[in-house]
């Protein structure tokens, strides 16, 4: 079978044939249509083993070998390839209304998005709900707003009537996701973000800040906050190590929380609530991936290069097969 393989030592990307899986008994087959691609990835793919080589893909839709039963999924490693041994706890039926392309673009961008304001204390089922003044309506920060876990976390937000800040480099991105619900977009190359906040937000701040950034943008966020405000870390896209601003964490009573769906998704009852919270969201069509790049396997290379540059909208899907 074809699959594309990502290259530890340095990070480059390879067509070839790779032998087909075998299931092991906790386990199905599934013949891969549509892989999303994620930044995690690469960053996961880093701390494996140097020089080995893994195939690529952390989400796939596709269906049930022997069955026909369409599905979409999560797996550590493997979904960019044309089949695929997936554990069933990490297996869950396509929504009717959706091609396997828009499956695909699903199950990391939405559970993370999911997750990070079920970790902010913004859903009806968080642990450790956040503090709500009388009449206080909870406010968000969603950095990279109109990439795939941007545009997911604009979609919930306006679910859970969460007012929401965007930032992103580009006006005509902000304008579509303001299409989705988001309130404030913010062009971070034109304005000062954290300054833009303070000024929309009459100098209180935000409940949490979505960051997916690194480096001084942590410490930005965490200056974004209101008291006792969240900064939920799932990224590093500028590839620096988060820097955080101590001394207004300590005056604001302020908090940040990592967030990685790598581990997260070892919790089968953890990401099955989530999924179970957002299917009627989905049932009556108010959560759709937004995907902006489909590109045949193929040109991996290519769809990789966009994600990379932040040249995308939404999600980039590989078409694998069929």
């Amino acid at each position: 079978m074809r699959a594309y393989f990502l290259q530890a030592a340095d990070m480059s990307l390879e067509l070839r044939e790779a032998p087909q899986p075998r299931p092991g008994p906790d386990q199905m087959l599934v013949r891969v249509r549509a892989a999303g691609l994620n930044r995690g990835e690469f960053l996961k793919h880093g701390l494996t083993k140097p020089g080995a080589a893994k195939i690529g893909g952390t989400e796939g839709a596709g269906e049930v070998e022997g069955t026909g039963e369409r599905v979409m999924g999560y797996t550590q490693f493997g979904a960019a390839a044309e089949k695929i041994a997936v554990s069933k706890s990490l297996l869950w039926p396509q929504p009717a209304r959706w091609t396997s392309v828009e499956s695909a673009a699903f199950p990391v961008t939405f559970l993370t998005a999911y997750l990070a304001y079920w970790k902010a204390g913004l859903t009806p089922d968080a642990k450790e709900p956040v503090h709500r003044e009388p009449g206080h309506k909870s406010r968000v920060l969603i950095h990279a707003v109109a990439g795939g876990v941007g545009t997911a976390a604009v979609e919930i937000g306006k679910q859970l009537g969460i007012e929401m800040y965007g930032t992103s480099s580009s006006d005509e991105k902000l304008a579509r996701v303001q299409e989705l619900g988001l309130q404030h977009g913010i062009n971070y190359k034109q304005v000062d973000y954290e300054q833009r906040v303070g000024e929309l937000t009459k100098g209180e701040g935000v409940d949490a800040v979505f960051e997916m950034l690194g480096g001084e943008h942590t410490a930005k966020s965490l200056r974004c906050c209101r008291p006792f405000g969240r900064v939920i870390i799932y990224g590093t896209a500028t590839g620096e190590r988060q820097k955080f601003d101590v001394g207004v964490m300590m005056a604001k009573g302020l908090s940040a929380h990592g967030l990685w769906l790598t581990y997260l998704a070892r919790d089968p009852e953890l990401i099955l609530s989530s999924l179970r919270a957002m299917q009627p969201w989905i049932d009556s069509g108010d959560l759709h991936p937004e995907v902006g790049h489909v590109l045949p396997l193929e040109q991996a290379a290519q769809a990789h290069r966009l994600m990379l540059q932040r040249a995308n909208y939404g999600k980039i899907v590989l078409k694998v097969s069929g």
